[in-house]
């Protein structure tokens, strides 16, 4: 046999594709060639193949190998091509059968002694395996847990070639890899943080409490040492857990972009990403010459928290403007549009002014009024208008301070989160949107009615406010939100005002 196909999978994006590794050997001169738009990563695969091959004691042909990763239409990127082309060669020079080839796929980098390595981006490979009828994967063990999420499919870790060599000359018959979906997602997610141990700041915690409920964007101004970073690293405590189809979406972004723990199978607990304020649009967004997700979609589900907002350059985070609105990065590039999910929760925060202590009761501000101006300018009005919820943070007096007593833990206000949240999925569940953030202008005339009384407060917030037209929506948002956790149907006077109460702050500091 001189012809031989293997199953194996890229990437496009946040979806995987199926790949053909074809191999031709033919008598003549030797040659190993690799076509089918493959990077240089795959193009030095050949070295690391047939050192492998070598150093596992199989025999590696001393002919003509032409190998095709079809579709020759798509970027081939990455190690993870290795093992399959290896299978590939051991299939075609005959040192190998594989009956029924194509219900097979492999994926794994190699080493040059044969062993494999694990890979980036296995779970969604697996996952687009699955769809297309292939349900016998073979991959590093590193990742087999990540891929038995997949329960539908036969996952077999391979630690060498020479797994792949004994398994197919039928000298062992391995066994599927399995891990227990339910006792992963019933883990315990216990925060080492908890809402108890902030002391005072009660209206702040009622604004996380009603931006956690609605998954909203929020900003937090004060002076420095009032506790704006402790509140935002507390948030995701309160956040509702995740669902399987939530966890699977962070998993995937994770697994594309490395950063999914070793030996993790899933991703259960909601993302907390906390970038430097030196980090790139590329960074942020995503990109590169192999794009790659940013934080915007590492936050994906989760918490997204900018530190000292106007520290950030401008032309960062303007580039957040559409992702937020949209819930989905694009990044454009000459062979490829790639797009991905950043349904996240903006938690941002910052000083009122340069110095930190404008407005501050205990300490005077030392800047004049264009440094105020020029501090506060490097955010723009439209970034603003996007941020649901903006909310001062007072200092802390002494008796709260030393107080003995515990706040409210963030398991009691999680459970009110939870069930405002459940009444949104309920309301929701015909319209594919999870949250009264996702709401469009169509929904909320539907969902957000006023009486004649609310839309009289509105009307004056309105004008006297000048606010726009997305503030006027993302108003009656929070409105629900608040009615939600206040167990009514309908939207009443009181939660439209502490509604339109949490926009006050955009014009006394910004205007």
């Amino acid at each position: 046999m001189n012809l031989a196909k293997i199953k194996s999978a890229g990437l496009n994006g946040l979806d995987g594709y199926i790949v053909d590794v074809q191999t031709d050997i033919a008598n003549g001169l030797p040659a190993f060639e690799i076509v089918g738009l493959p990077d240089a990563a795959i193009k030095e695969s050949k070295e690391r193949v047939r050192s492998a091959i070598k150093n596992v004691g199989a025999s590696f042909p001393s002919k003509r190998i032409i190998i095709n990763l079809a579709p020759a239409s798509c970027k081939k990127v990455g190690a993870i091509y290795d093992l399959p082309i290896a299978v590939s060669i051991l299939c075609a020079s005959s040192q190998i059968r594989i009956e029924n080839a194509h219900d097979y796929a492999f994926i794994g980098e190699l080493s040059l002694d044969g062993s494999v390595n694990s890979v980036n981006g296995v779970l969604p490979m697996v996952i687009s395996l699955y769809k297309n009828g292939i349900k016998k994967i073979f991959v590093p063990k590193a990742n087999a847990a990540e891929a038995a999420v997949i329960d539908q499919c036969e996952i077999y870790p391979v630690e060498s070639i020479t797994d792949i060599l004994k398994i197919f000359t039928c000298l062992t018959k391995p066994e599927p890899y399995k891990i227990n979906i339910s006792d992963v997602l019933s883990a315990s997610s216990d925060y080492l943080l908890d809402f108890c141990d902030v002391k005072g700041q009660e209206s702040v915690k009622r604004a996380i409490e009603v931006a956690a409920a609605g998954n909203h964007n929020i900003l937090l101004i004060g002076s420095p040492g009032t506790g704006k970073t402790m509140l935002a690293q507390r948030i995701s405590s309160i956040l509702p857990d995740l669902s399987f189809d939530e966890a699977l979406e962070v998993t995937k972004i994770h697994s594309i972009a490395g950063q999914l723990p070793q030996g993790t199978p899933l991703i259960t607990t909601r993302p907390f990403r906390n970038p430097h304020h030196t980090i790139s649009n590329a960074g942020l967004s995503g990109g590169g010459t192999i794009p790659h997700p940013g934080e915007l979609s590492l936050a994906h589900n989760g918490v997204l928290f900018l530190d000292e907002l106007p520290e950030f350059r401008r032309d960062v985070l303007e580039v957040m403007r559409q992702p937020l609105e949209d819930g989905i990065v694009t990044i454009s590039r000459v062979n490829a549009t790639l797009s991905y999910p950043c349904n996240l929760m903006l938690v941002a925060s910052m000083n009122p002014c340069k110095c930190g202590y404008l407005g501050d009761t205990t300490r005077n501000c030392s800047c004049t009024e264009s440094e105020v101006n020029r501090y506060r300018s490097r955010i723009s009005g439209p970034l603003l208008d996007r941020i649901d919820i903006q909310v001062q943070v007072e200092n802390v007096n002494y008796d709260d301070l030393s107080s003995v007593k515990m706040g409210e833990s963030s398991k009691t206000i999680k459970e009110r989160v939870n069930r405002a949240r459940a009444i949104q999925l309920e309301r929701y569940k015909d319209f594919k949107i999870y949250s009264n953030s996702q709401l469009d202008a169509g929904l909320l005339q539907q969902f957000c009615p006023l009486g004649e009384k609310e839309n009289a407060i509105l009307r004056s917030a309105f004008d006297n406010l000048g606010l726009s037209a997305r503030a006027h929506s993302r108003i009656l948002k929070v409105a629900r939100t608040i009615a939600d956790l206040d167990g009514s149907e309908q939207i009443g006077a009181p939660h439209l005002a502490e509604a339109i109460q949490y926009r006050n702050l955009d014009r006394k500091f910004f205007n």
